[in-house]
């Protein structure tokens, strides 16, 4: 069990203000520390402050320290414990967190304890920001048309979530209508250096967090070492626990020179993002250094951040400098607070100079950019790493027509390039669209709402080209979703909104929005012409992920652009247009306007943020930030500390996991007279394993909800019945490209052995709990791989799934399953399920010692007579505390009472 810090001797202080403030002087370890990657030494930092010899080991320090250059993933995979500082959660993926938290504290109640003492343990927000639609547009109203409905859709979700935001300790809720989470993370919520304690003794250490959302790495800007995570690791955190992660390669990419006055900060992102993808920097760091970083604003950098899984980098870092200072006082922290950040940073080497080159880390390997070179881009039809400079856009685009399908083709018969197709307005004119028409033009996501720079230059081009009679055709579903309340305020006291407005860029709502798929309804006539033509048309957006299929199903092709370019593609109503040979359209006396006419420099857009963009704006939005809007101030949720559940509920349900636990530690068993409910090959993926999508109208999911009496049309998404253990355990493994060896075609299909009956998954799962079968599960390579989701371990569970026979895992699905009470098997190098002659249809009996466990010990199974060892894949002591308890969860409530 965890024991003293053996490393308590390097604690020093200073004094500021009245109050001593502690921390670790990490140089006085090891010289080494002052040429370890930035990134790295926050890693250091939390192992060395947190190093108790359970959680987190003197090896892991050790290791750490011992970072070096010539590291490389798949060759020298050191694996370390890190303990961030906080989590961030988004509505979608925290509701599982919050309804756990709540069948805890049921559990403690249950076994005589005090259920108030379950909070979370590590700082914890949630930001409800994935909730809301664009269903309506081009009015003043829109916002509070779109807000009203999110709350009539997702009342029930708001309600649990309202409840939460009262009932536990050490979490903050925000609620709907307030921004983007990782905006929010940004502006307010990210501290850059934590104090812990009260009084006149403090102890300081770097912020740090790890989100249920893949952008959480948009926080990197603010030099705050951040990344997404799924949501048992997230609710391993908030329960105080520590997270197992590689350590990892740090590719440094050195900036130099500065950006024309034309480009904007998504042409940068858009370029980095692809050269980062042609490096090949998955699962690896991404620092920044080099003269050039100095020239970027934070919001530039955090721009840079996001877009970190869409270059593949776990993080995009940039190291705190005076320029994060000077923002941390720009958006209202507190001159004392940055005080102490700024001594802080200095006494542990951790405060950046980018243009001291005495100051460079060493890296793995570098990249230079000069950012004089950086063209004004997109990136598209498909990935958000396919970048094309604007100046090629209308020869990229009639190419992508004609290409074979692909990520850069559609296959359009040359005989149809020409297809066209007219539809009646509202306003009693005709229109045409063709290959190429623009449909939809959002501002929205993070990315970009975050700058102040792009969202006032695209409210500057907004205004120039009204004055230039300018206009954008009615049929195009024009939207703004600012990320935060600042950014409504200071477009307001530019002057700029009437413009926005005039265009069709009407507030719509706060939120993800369009980035994420909720653009909502494009118009019939609109949808009709496109698919009885079968028209490419198009999505421009300011987002992040342009995935086929994502944005819209009737737009093909869609590009990631700055909210300046939204605004010009939108004027233009089309992509293939040459900018600097065709003009936007025409003045009223008849003259060509081009789009060097109205567009802004880079001095002018500084200017006008340097006079609208203060702190009082940002004192204002953010000092009621909890209050939330009318509609979520009506909600009315219950006082008590305990959940009041509501047993005929869809969304919310009290999950089984606790169910007959007991307060003493049970006895380890092995698993006996076993059933195998999956027999899988390589590479099955949480995609495969964890719910997702929307529910197919004939699968056991949708039984469940028509059996209450719901309508297809209620059905809604897995992601929104989070919170319903009984629709996630029967969307588990309803993957349609599922390949199971127990069935002859591919699907959500298995075999009841016993009565050599197929059926869907969930029923024949069920089928044997009434038995009272356990049940096992074969797979191959790379069990798990993909994004890590809770689902892909609870669903497992709740299947009742024992134990996983695989030849190797994915690392973090690996984990979830321990951390889920599941035991993860692999076969002995050379050997698998095939070698060893199984089929899936034996009788499988698996011993396990009562005592004595130990980690990556063998474990001895027998199938219908076929004995073979396998490796346990407890690869610590804390996996092994966890699988004796039953999962994580079960293990802090017992902690609590030890």
């Amino acid at each position: 069990m965890a024991g003293a810090n053996p490393f308590a001797q390097f604690q020093k202080s200073f004094s500021l203000n009245g109050i001593t403030y502690k921390y670790f002087d990490l140089a006085s370890i090891d010289p080494n520390y002052n040429k370890l990657p930035y990134s790295i030494r926050v890693l250091l930092e939390s192992a060395v402050r947190n190093c108790d010899n359970f959680y987190v080991l003197e090896k892991d320090v050790q290791n750490i320290l011992a970072w070096t250059p010539d590291l490389r993933q798949g060759q020298n995979d050191v694996e370390v414990s890190f303990k961030p500082a906080r989590v961030i959660l988004q509505d979608f993926t925290g509701v599982p967190a919050v309804v756990d938290f709540a069948a805890m504290r049921d559990a403690v109640l249950k076994l005589g304890g005090d259920p108030e003492k379950i909070n979370p343990i590590c700082p914890a927000d949630l930001v409800i920001d994935h909730s809301v639609q664009v269903d309506f547009t081009r009015s003043t109203d829109a916002v509070t048309k779109n807000e009203s409905l999110e709350f009539q859709r997702n009342k029930e979700r708001f309600t649990f979530l309202k409840w939460g935001a009262r009932a536990f300790n050490n979490m903050l809720i925000v609620p709907p209508g307030s921004g983007i989470v990782h905006q929010v993370n940004l502006e307010y919520l990210g501290r850059v250096v934590f104090e812990e304690g009260n009084g006149n003794t403090k102890l300081l250490y770097p912020d740090s967090v790890v989100g249920t959302d893949s952008h959480t790495p948009m926080i990197n800007g603010l030099g705050v070492l951040g990344w997404g995570v799924g949501g048992i690791e997230a609710e391993a955190v908030m329960l105080g626990q520590s997270i197992s992660m590689l350590l990892p390669e740090v590719v440094g990419y050195k900036l130099v020179g500065k950006l024309g006055p034309l480009v904007t900060s998504t042409d940068l992102v858009l370029t980095i993002t692809k050269n980062l993808r042609q490096l090949g920097v998955v699962g690896k760091f991404v620092e920044f250094y080099g003269p050039g970083v100095a020239e970027l604003s934070i919001a530039d950098r955090a721009t840079i951040g996001n877009m970190s899984p869409e270059n593949g980098a776990t993080v995009s870092f940039f190291p705190i400098d005076e320029n994060t200072l000077a923002y941390l006082r720009q958006t209202n922290r507190s001159e004392e607070k940055i005080e102490v950040i700024r001594q802080y940073l200095k006494e542990t080497g951790q405060l950046r100079d980018y243009n001291d080159v005495s100051q460079d880390p060493i890296y793995s390997q570098t990249l230079t950019l000069d950012l004089s070179t950086v063209v004004t881009s997109v990136s598209g039809p498909k990935r958000p790493h396919d970048r094309v400079a604007v100046s090629d856009m209308k020869g990229d685009f009639q190419a992508c027509l004609v290409n074979p399908v692909g990520f850069k083709g559609f296959a359009i018969a040359p005989e149809t390039l020409q297809a066209a197709g007219q539809f009646q307005w509202d306003n009693g004119k005709t229109y045409t669209i063709r290959h190429g028409s623009v449909v939809i033009a959002a501002i929205t996501s993070c990315t970009n709402t975050s700058n102040p720079s792009v969202m006032l230059g695209a409210g500057l081009l907004a205004k120039k080209a009204v004055e230039k009679g300018l206009s954008v055709m009615p049929y195009i579903k024009t939207s703004l979703s600012p990320g935060s309340g600042v950014v409504t305020y200071y477009l307001q006291e530019s002057g700029v909104i009437p413009y926005l407005q005039k265009l069709g860029f009407d507030i719509v709502g706060y939120g993800c929005m369009t980035c994420i798929g909720n653009s909502g309804p494009l118009d019939d006539n609109v949808v009709n012409t496109i698919e009885k033509n079968n028209l490419v048309c198009c999505g421009v957006l300011s987002g992040n992920r342009n995935f086929e299929g994502r944005i819209h199903p009737n737009t093909r092709a869609n590009y990631l652009a700055s909210p300046l370019l939204v605004i010009a593609y939108a004027i233009a109503g089309r992509v293939d247009i040459d900018f600097e040979t065709e003009p936007l359209g025409q003045g009223p006396s008849g003259e060509k306007v081009f789009l060097r006419d109205i567009w802004p420099t880079r001095n002018e857009i500084q200017d006008v943020e340097s006079k609208h963009v203060i702190p009082a704006m940002f004192k204002e939005v953010y000092s009621k930030i909890t209050l939330g809007s009318e509609d979520w101030q009506k909600i009315e949720v219950a006082e008590s500390k305990l959940y009041p559940w509501n047993i005929e509920s869809t969304y919310i349900k009290h999950p089984p996991f606790f169910d007959g636990m007991t307060r003493e530690l049970p006895p380890l068993k092995g698993i006996q007279n076993a059933r195998c409910l999956l027999y899988l090959g390589d590479s099955v993926t949480t995609d495969h394993i964890s719910p997702a999508g929307s529910i197919a109208r004939n699968s056991p999911a949708a039984r469940y909800l028509s059996e209450r009496n719901l309508t297809p049309r209620d059905y809604n998404s897995y992601g929104s019945r989070r919170g319903n253990d009984a629709v996630m355990a029967r969307g588990t493994f309803a993957n349609i490209r599922l390949v199971n060896k127990l069935v002859s075609k591919t699907g959500p299909r298995t075999l009841h052995i016993p009565s050599n009956e197929e059926m869907d998954v969930f029923d024949c799962a069920d089928r044997y709990r009434e038995d009272g079968t356990p049940l096992v599960l074969i797979a191959g390579k790379d069990y798990g791989s993909g994004s890590s989701r809770d689902w892909a371990a609870k669903g497992p569970l709740l299947l009742g799934i024992k134990a996983v026979i695989a030849e190797s895992y994915e690392r973090i699905h690996r984990s979830n399953l321990v951390g889920m009470g599941i035991i993860p098997l692999q076969f002995l190098p050379g050997q698998n399920a095939e070698t060893l002659n199984l089929n899936g249809r034996e009788v499988y009996n698996i011993s396990i010692p009562e005592s004595g466990l130990k980690p990556g010990q063998k474990i001895q199974v027998e199938a219908d007579g076929v004995v073979f060892d396998t490796i346990v894949r407890f690869d610590t002591e804390v996996d092994i505390t966890y699988y004796r308890n039953g999962g994580i969860l079960n293990y802090m409530i017992r902690k609590m009472f030890a």
